[in-house]
């Protein structure tokens, strides 16, 4: 009967102590509210016998109108509370990934490529509240996806990152430059760059230092991540006939100077990852950095369930009131 009720008003039913109180007041003066009579024999009156044993039952309705009376007091309601989210600082993220060959290499497991491409799409799924993008390079860069709060759209271009869609190289300022361009007229609070790379910058025509400048003037924050295990890695280093690589050791070569560089002057900083825990812990720690404060709105909903009681108490004074008038008038 109370199940999702709620009272408003619960200090009322300390009132229900008074009920235990009225009840033995009434079995103290219960023989002194009744006549008595001796007489030797009741064979010359026609009385009915169960009636007046039925008297108790008007104070037992009196009793259960004042407990309806303090329930109703209570004010007995449902409560239905329905909530909106609202995000009061929105981030827009751009993601450059590095696809040259090295990132074929398979120090993680299956390769750096297929290892990334599993973690970023995990930290794309725990930022439902921003907007990101894609950019990859190698030789050169690209935007593969602009700024979008679609994530489908962002998971969907990111399983078709491959290797082998831009002449081989590492043009990290191009990679950077081509993320700075995506975010420089974006209107978020905060703008972030998560910048990947397993190598050294070696193509392109933007020297890093300068990317990270207009980084700088755009306000926009560069986290880098030196991919790679230390020494050396099994790569690509040849072609085989059939057009596959041939695999062999080869030096891991990172320019973490320059990453360390890239990040302390956009006020981002610079991660290490050398296995695949480490590139998801990396990830993890990102997006405890750059949290987007979410504001809620509850809105709460009252239906009053207090009047089937207060009716209930009319009722039960009412019938108390005509029983004691017409079948008990002569008993009370």
């Amino acid at each position: 009967m109370f199940q999702d009720i709620e009272f408003a008003n619960p200090q009322f039913f300390w009132l229900l102590l008074l009920l235990p109180v009225a009840l033995a007041w009434y079995l103290f003066k219960r023989k002194q509210e009744t006549a008595s009579l001796k007489i030797s024999s009741t064979q010359g009156f026609l009385t009915n016998q169960w009636l007046p044993k039925l008297k108790p039952v008007l104070f037992a309705m009196r009793i259960l109108a004042l407990a309806s009376i303090i329930l109703a007091m209570a004010r007995p309601q449902t409560e239905d509370i329905s909530t909106r989210t609202k995000t009061t600082k929105g981030i827009d993220i751009v993601m450059a990934i590095d696809v040259s060959s090295s990132m074929l290499a398979r120090d993680l497991k299956p390769n750096r490529l297929s290892a990334l491409k599993e973690v970023a799409a995990d930290f794309i799924r725990k930022r439902p509240n921003d907007r990101i993008g894609l950019v990859v390079y190698a030789g050169e860069s690209y935007t593969k996806t602009p700024i979008t709060s679609d994530k489908s759209i962002v998971l969907s271009a990111l399983r078709e990152i491959t290797y082998g869609q831009l002449n081989d190289g590492t043009a990290i300022g191009m990679g950077l430059a081509t993320s700075v361009n995506r975010l420089k007229e974006s209107k978020a609070i905060s703008k972030v760059i998560i910048l990947l790379t397993d190598g050294v910058n070696n193509s392109g025509f933007i020297e890093p230092q300068t990317a990270a400048d207009l980084a700088v003037e755009f306000d926009i924050k560069t986290y880098t991540i030196g991919l790679g295990t230390n020494g050396n890695a099994l790569s690509p280093i040849a072609y085989n006939a059939d057009g596959s690589f041939r695999y062999g050791m080869r030096q891991v070569e990172i320019d973490e100077k320059l990453l360390e560089d890239i990040a302390e002057v956009t006020g981002g900083k610079y991660f290490r990852a050398t296995d695949n825990e480490k590139l998801e812990a990396i990830y993890d720690e990102i997006n405890k950095l750059e949290k987007t404060e979410i504001e809620e709105f509850k809105y709460y909903k009252y239906e009053e369930k207090f009047r089937p009681w207060v009716l209930l108490a009319g009722a039960l004074l009412l019938l108390e009131w005509v029983f004691r008038n017409t079948v008990f008038r002569s008993f009370v």
